[in-house]
């Protein structure tokens, strides 16, 4: 289980109070007492998927299906030092991922480290 605190929450409402659907993601992950995977899952059956493998796994499964956009470069820096705006337009933008997920991917890759997030692909990239 990948938790968040209620100051990670108050924090990203004032950083992402023009996003609407990152307000609703993040009522829902205050609502989930700052669990990330609990609150994906409730949040995947609003926007209509049928999430079908345990919760832990849907959530990193799921960011791994975003991690060529969030690992691009000129994002990743921000990431780092905890601003995720520019990201979360970036993602809602490419439609890699509903708007409503696009919060708790965020933040779960912001829990995980992104250097140890990207590192799959940054190997990769040394290599050809």
């Amino acid at each position: 289980m990948t938790k968040v605190t209620p100051d990670d929450i108050t924090q990203l409402k004032t950083q992402l109070a023009d996003y609407p659907d990152a307000l609703v993601a993040l009522d829902e992950i205050e609502d989930c007492e700052g669990d990330l995977e609990d609150a994906a899952i409730a949040l995947a059956i609003r926007v209509g998927q049928q999430p079908d493998i345990a919760n832990s796994l849907w959530l990193d499964s799921l960011a791994k299906k975003c991690r060529a956009v969030i690992c691009q470069l000129e994002y990743r820096e921000d990431l780092v030092i905890g601003n995720i705006a520019p990201m979360m337009e970036h993602l809602i933008a490419t439609k890699v991922c509903p708007a409503l997920l696009v919060t708790p991917v965020l933040m779960y890759v912001l829990k995980q480290g992104v250097k140890e997030f990207c590192e799959p692909l940054d190997t990769v990239s040394k290599t050809e």
